[in-house]
């Protein structure tokens, strides 16, 4: 038996959107630049992703720019409020992706930038009131940059109050929903964001694209030069065939959220009364409000523990202790040694789907119970 529980790092293509692309990938190989019907209908495909993506979202479809990944959205949001806004410091927490961390410290090394992180408890959430206090301390335009779910933790943050808190301050806001969309609802109408970020690839579209939303009052130059392609935004030949399967891919998702979050929420908490049984010691790192679809969990660090990922694996788990960004890194995560966990145990993120079973579950308890 071979199981997935490792969805926070990437999600099977849905059959509907292969079949969605399939016909593109073989019928249409036209360029969207060009004018001719070649590229016209190609053209179609691209526009019709977009409106979808903003549809959901709320926003208005000159909002939404396709990019090759959520990385690549996160960079042209933190490198470009710098550049292009004036920005002057970054408020941040320790706990968010890498992409995001090491941008900010690439734009504090060549800009005179500040970065200034918030505090976090041990279950990864900032204080709205240090944020607030830390908008006021510094000077200059502010960006600031928090995650709506925390990819390794599951940690959710309180959007709205930071958005409002954001607005009330003439900050700009910049949030990755990379593990949230398709399943959180995001509206940009309700919710001030100046940049948020998303990918494919983590809703059942596939590898290889991404957007970003820029509200419409935030004029911004590109990250990469070239052609004029997404209205001089992002230079380059567009990947028709991604495009269309992320619009494709969010629109199921979207759809059929209730639902999967419902089986996602019983398959977790089957899991996690499983796990409580197994052994006292083990220690739940998720919060309880936190994600429904990611749940880390600690294990006391023993010599058996110290295997049990290489052990899961043997046993066909797939599980990781975290961002798969950082796959091959030993070492304890930056998240952990944030919250203050990363001497005690070794912490383990199953991530679920609602294609995951109960009868998966109780297999991987079954395994569990002899590793540990």
């Amino acid at each position: 038996m071979r199981v997935y529980f490792d969805n926070a790092a990437t999600t099977p293509l849905d059959p509907i959107v292969l079949d969605h692309m399939l016909p593109i990938m073989k019928e249409h190989h036209g360029n969207p630049s060009s004018i001719h019907q070649h590229g016209r209908i190609v053209r179609s495909y691209i526009e019709e992703s977009r409106k979808t993506i903003a549809q959901h979202l709320k926003a208005s479809i000159a909002e939404i720019f396709f990019t090759s990944s959520a990385t690549e959205a996160n960079n042209l949001a933190i490198q470009a409020a710098v550049r292009d806004l004036n920005v002057k410091s970054i408020i941040t927490s320790p706990t968010e992706h890498d992409c995001v961390l090491n941008s900010t410290k690439h734009v504090c090394e060549c800009n005179s930038v500040q970065v200034h992180y918030l505090s976090v408890d041990e279950k990864g959430h900032i204080q709205l009131e240090e944020l607030e206090k830390k908008i006021q301390e510094v000077e200059g335009p502010v960006l600031v940059s928090i995650m709506h779910a925390n990819n390794e933790i599951g940690t959710l943050a309180d959007t709205k109050s930071i958005s409002e808190i954001c607005e009330k301050h003439n900050a700009y806001y910049h949030c990755d929903t990379v593990q949230t969309l398709g399943k959180y609802p995001v509206d940009v109408s309700a919710q001030r964001f100046s940049f948020l970020s998303g990918s494919g690839h983590k809703f059942y579209g596939p590898k290889g694209i991404g957007f970003i939303y820029v509200n419409s009052d935030n004029i911004i130059k590109p990250l990469i030069y070239g052609g004029s392609q997404e209205r001089n935004m992002r230079a380059g030949t567009e990947n028709t065939y991604g495009i269309a399967g992320i619009g494709k891919a969010f629109d199921l998702s979207v759809q059929d959220m209730e639902a999967r979050k419902e089986k996602v929420s019983t398959l977790r908490s089957a899991f996690l009364q499983k796990l409580k049984a197994l052994n006292s010691s083990i220690k739940i790192i998720s919060p309880e409000d936190g994600h429904n679809y990611i749940l880390s969990v600690g294990f006391p660090k023993t010599s058996k523990s110290d295997l049990l990922k290489f052990n899961l694996d043997i046993a066909g788990i797939s599980a990781s202790s975290g961002s798969a960004c950082s796959s091959g890194v030993e070492s304890a995560s930056h998240v952990m040694n944030a919250i203050g966990l990363a001497g005690d145990y070794n912490a383990v993120r199953f991530s679920f789907s609602h294609l995951n079973t109960l009868e998966e579950v109780d297999y991987t308890i079954e395994k569990l119970t002899s590793m540990i």
